[in-house]
């Protein structure tokens, strides 16, 4: 198997010319917006606040069409449901929900850099803040009216944060 790896490797090398002009350098503006981890205790959430009330619009312009109008009906992955698996699915990852996930700012951390799918990291951190809010409200976590902020989004406690491993603990328990 590596004489064959090593076979292809140098296959490609010899005969195939990859012409490219390089692209453009990444800017440090641009590099500051992947640089940083948001942690489960909520560590590097931005500044910023939103509500559920606020996100129902940014929601229906910019998730509906692939999550549903309700949260649990559209062609994308499953937003609503308290345990987070669908009955009756054998996809796991199409049918996880938001119930699923152990801390609410992860929820943040990944509409921040992933949603929605067509312009990852097109949307202000107040729109974050409010789409995580309804969300979460979706779910029957907070009121729509309650306002979130790095404060607040990291005080919720989540249906199956008791029974999820957080790893980030550990490794920051290992290291001291």
């Amino acid at each position: 198997m590596i004489t064959m790896t090593f076979m292809l490797k140098s296959f490609a090398v010899e005969n195939i010319k990859i012409v490219t002009d390089g692209g453009q350098p990444i800017s440090e503006k641009e590099l500051s917006k992947w640089q940083y981890t948001i942690y489960p205790d909520g560590r590097n959430l931005p500044e910023g606040e939103g509500t559920a009330l606020q996100g129902k619009a940014i929601y229906n312009a910019q998730c509906m069409a692939c999550h549903g109008e309700s949260g649990n009906n559209g062609i994308g992955p499953r937003l609503v449901g308290k345990q987070g698996y669908q009955n009756n699915s054998k996809n796991v990852l199409m049918t996880m929900s938001v119930g699923a996930w152990p801390h609410a700012t992860t929820i943040f951390d990944y509409i921040r850099r992933a949603m929605p799918h067509y312009a990852p990291k097109s949307l202000t951190d107040e729109q974050v803040y409010a789409l995580t809010a309804y969300i979460l409200n979706l779910n029957g976590l907070i009121a729509k009216d309650e306002k979130l902020d790095n404060v607040a989004l990291s005080k919720i406690q989540m249906p199956n944060e008791s029974i999820a491993i957080n790893m980030w603990e550990q490794e920051v328990n290992t290291q001291k």
